[in-house]
């Protein structure tokens, strides 16, 4: 007569029971996000590819979105990890609208809580993979941050995820002032996305453009740079360089 559970004679039924699933590499992904501060609110861009693997697979992927009445959010890495942060956002708007009190929740505290969602499932191993900006105006006052995939943030008055953060900052560093003009901000954003288009594989020569003030948020219907190819270093990028292919 067989006395043990059935359960403990087969292990593999435990097994499946306490599996657990982790975001082991993401899937379909999105590239650079570009933040910075102008004279009335803030100035987002980014464009529209979501890569799957190498494969530039989709090309009107929408990674900007408002939030609330005063943040507008923008997202580089895993796309469906994006989709379930802004259910979270969903979640935390609608309650604070629920206690219906005449107040909402600015861009500082929506960053706050960010930063707290993402440090939280970094500590789980399982991470949502993005890289965040978050820009917004509320009482006068502009607040643009940026949090990473572990939880790491930081305010600025102007930021970049992705290759951007290696590729446009140094211009924006050159090229950024404090009453930047709304016009002359968005020549600055078009030159940091030129330069990822022609740096970064995985762009796309397609973006939008967002802004948000004290009226609220627009994003831009989406449209193409001005790009010249002809330069002779990229007619022939490998030529001097030994032990290339």
């Amino acid at each position: 007569m067989n006395l043990m559970d059935s359960s403990h004679s087969n292990p593999m039924s435990l097994c499946s029971q306490a599996d657990s699933q982790r975001t082991l590499y993401p899937y379909v992904t999105g590239t650079s996000v570009i933040g910075i501060k102008y004279k009335d609110g803030i100035l987002m861009a980014a464009d529209m590819g979501g890569s799957y693997g190498s494969t530039l697979r989709y090309k009107s992927v929408e990674r900007m979105k408002p939030i609330g009445k005063h943040s507008l959010l923008g997202a580089s890495g895993e796309i469906s990890d994006f989709q379930e942060i802004l259910r979270y956002l969903d979640e935390l708007i609608l309650y604070d609208n629920m206690w219906d009190d005449g107040n909402s929740l600015g861009p500082k505290e929506v960053h706050s809580y960010l930063t707290r969602v993402m440090y939280n499932r970094r500590n789980k191993f399982n991470p949502l993979w993005n890289s965040l900006v978050l820009g917004g105006v509320k009482n006068g006052q502009k607040y643009l941050g940026t949090v990473s995939m572990i939880g790491v943030h930081f305010e600025d008055n102007h930021v970049a995820t992705g290759f951007g953060n290696h590729l446009a900052r140094p211009i924006l560093r050159d090229e950024w002032h404090e009453d930047l003009s709304f016009e002359d901000g968005v020549k600055l954003l078009e030159k940091c996305m030129r330069v990822l288009l022609y740096r970064d594989r995985s762009a796309v020569n397609k973006l939008q453009i967002a802004k948000i003030t004290e009226e609220g948020v627009t994003i831009s219907q989406p449209y193409s740079l001005k790009t010249f190819w002809g330069f002779s270093a990229f007619q022939n990028p490998t030529v001097g360089a030994e032990g290339s292919w």
